[in-house]
């Protein structure tokens, strides 16, 4: 048993009154119990967080988390980390207690992308109330969603994920975004844990970003839920990084947020659900069926004209 699902983000931040709205009134996350080191906790599910939001000095996702089956997974996943080179942080027992989990260690990517592995989840002794009446995200065995990195040494973050921590190809593309005969294009890596969302995490060829994050992801139940975060997001002044649309790998329909710490949150619904005992890797040439015109190709557009 490998890498079980993506199981929480911590975020670093500047504006944490500003992170709190967002994920109340645009996202729908419940506030949870308050953590003991000051922390700030939100629910989208029976788990007591999914997005710890920590106070500091910078705006960045500071690490990923992801479930692995137990102790002895967790220790054996370590030893593969140290042996590939990477540094590995054992969680000491207020560190576990603070990821409401029994053990977890730390590291960070060939990019420097911040990682955390644990074992033994908890649950909330409360049910889930979205505060905007959102019936209910799509977690369980999924995990919360996704995460998406930057990978500059892309061969070199590719290996890792895949032969280190245990992920499994889902699509490799080679994107042409930019267009026109000098687009050298993008390559990804979009990967599944040991469930069958599509990708639990996704890397791109690109400088890492301020941010330490392209996106995050949530999945909502329905394209109606869908359609109300998107309202809320326009009510709310955020910036739409890209319009409603489908994905051609994932089929995913969602729509592109920009967080208050300068990353996306992609918000979507009816999500493939593969059999990853079975799954042969694939390898689209398009981003997206319809829609997801990003902003940067608007503006782009504007400055042209």
């Amino acid at each position: 048993m490998g890498v079980k699902s993506l199981g929480y983000a911590v975020v670093e931040t500047m504006q944490p009154d500003r992170w709190d709205h967002f994920l109340t009134q645009v996202a729908g996350a419940m506030r949870g119990a308050p953590a003991s080191d000051g922390a700030a906790l939100y629910r989208v599910d029976e788990r007591p967080f999914r997005f710890r939001i920590e106070t500091g000095s910078a705006d960045r996702l500071a690490a990923s988390g992801y479930e692995v089956e137990d102790k002895a997974a967790l220790d054996a996943l370590a030893e593969k980390v140290r042996a590939a080179g990477r540094p590995v942080e054992m969680g000491t027992p207020e560190l576990a207690a603070s990821r409401c989990v029994a053990g977890l260690f730390r590291t960070t990517d060939p990019a420097g992308n911040g990682l955390e592995f644990y074992h033994g989840d908890q649950r909330a002794e409360t049910p889930f109330v979205s505060p905007v009446g959102v019936p209910h995200f799509v977690t369980g065995i999924y995990g919360m969603g996704h995460s998406v990195l930057a990978a500059p040494d892309f061969e070199a973050s590719h290996a890792f994920y895949r032969d280190v921590l245990g992920f499994h190809d889902t699509d490799l593309p080679h994107f042409f975004l930019m267009g026109g005969d000098h687009d050298p294009g993008m390559r990804f890596a979009f990967m599944h844990a040991d469930n069958g969302r599509h990708h639990s995490v996704a890397l791109a060829e690109m400088p890492v970003p301020p941010s330490q994050s392209i996106h995050l992801m949530l999945e909502l139940p329905s394209l109606e839920e869908v359609e109300k975060a998107h309202a809320r997001m326009v009510a709310g002044g955020y910036k739409e990084s890209a319009t409603l649309g489908e994905h051609v790998n994932d089929e995913m329909t969602s729509f592109y947020v920009q967080t208050p710490g300068g990353f996306d949150l992609e918000i979507g619904c009816n999500g493939l659900v593969i059999d990853p005992a079975t799954w042969e890797v694939t390898a689209h040439d398009k981003v997206s069926k319809w829609g997801h015109v990003w902003a940067w190709q608007t503006e782009a557009a504007e400055g042209a004209a």
